[in-house]
């Protein structure tokens, strides 16, 4: 069995998958269903420092969680040391999150054209500033989640500032941030991190299937894995993953049925959570659909519509027809 247990803080939890913080994609009905699919933890859509404090604090943290979607942690992009405390404070008190996370991984130019995300990197001084700037304030773990550097060393010095300005975990995505999603996660890298901090520290990139998660853990000795994109329109990724973890045997799985019966599921928790107007339920339809039989035509059919409740009627009806 190479599905273990996972500490970070006082939180534990029996298994050690994550799902990633994805911006447009991990609201809170979507991180539900990953969770029934087998998630331990699941993070938030990354949230700005800057939004939050300029605009109205509570409506945007409006159905940002629910009692069912526990342990979760909540994701920070900002560069201000202090209106990232202010904005972790203010969470803090309202979710009680079990983990306050800080994107320093994030390669989109929107975010690092601010000096954000994977931006952080450059500076190993703000760096450590941020992170002991909430850790001296905060009674949530903190955990920070970034990208490997040209240099491995560079890479280290970084880890370790991380670890000794307090925080809980470390989630590395192996890939630096001019690659984008291109090439392939670097696993030597990760491991070399593992390897030199005493917290634990979570792989990410690449993780897309029962081999890629085996590999991962085995190879880089990591406390955990974090599937992102893999689990775009198929979260059940984590129940197959979680099975082979657990057993060492594939689950058979109709992948039609399963990713079908998923995104019911997704649309019913939409609607449960009243989230249709703050999600682009045409996107994740069409991850939703990919692959599948008779999906071009559904999805050429999404493309021409613009009212929310018939494109999720036409979606209800596609799957009777489908079924």
């Amino acid at each position: 069995m190479k599905l273990n247990k996972l500490k970070i803080g006082k939180t534990e939890t029996p298994g050690n998958l994550l799902l990633a913080p994805m911006a447009d994609v991990t609201n809170l009905a979507f991180r539900l269903l990953c969770r029934q699919n087998g998630a331990d933890i699941t993070y938030t859509e990354m949230i700005s420092a800057d939004a939050l404090l300029n605009e109205n604090r509570k409506s945007l943290l409006k159905g940002l969680s629910s009692p069912e979607d526990r342990p979760f942690g909540v994701q920070l992009v900002g560069s201000s040391p202090e209106k990232l405390r202010e904005t972790a404070l203010f969470i803090e008190d309202e979710c009680s999150p079990e983990l306050i996370d800080v994107n320093m991984g994030c390669p989109a130019p929107r975010i690092t054209g601010t000096g954000c995300g994977s931006a952080l990197l450059n500076s190993e001084k703000l760096v450590y500033e941020i992170i002991s700037e909430l850790t001296g304030v905060l009674k949530t773990p903190v955990t920070a989640k970034i990208r490997i550097l040209e240099r491995d060393e560079k890479t280290l010095e970084i880890a370790r500032l991380i670890e000794k300005a307090g925080a809980s975990a470390l989630t590395v995505h192996g890939r630096k941030a001019e690659q984008m999603y291109s090439g392939n996660s670097d696993l030597t890298t990760i491991r070399a991190v593992k390897r030199e901090l005493s917290i634990p520290v979570i792989a990410n990139g690449d993780i897309r299937d029962e081999e890629s998660a085996e590999v991962a853990i085995d190879f880089t000795g990591c406390d955990g894995l974090m599937i992102g994109r893999a689990a775009m329109g198929n979260p059940f990724v984590f129940k197959r993953i979680r099975h082979y973890l657990e057993t060492g045997e594939k689950l058979k799985i109709d992948r039609q049925v399963q990713q079908l019966e998923d995104f019911k599921s997704y649309i019913a928790l939409l609607e449960e959570y009243s989230l249709y107007s703050s999600t682009n339920l045409r996107m994740h339809a069409h991850w939703f659909t990919k692959g599948l039989h008779g999906s071009r035509q559904i999805r050429e059919k999404i493309n021409n519509l613009k009212d929310g409740k018939a494109l999720i009627e036409l979606i209800k009806n596609s799957f009777e027809e489908i079924y």
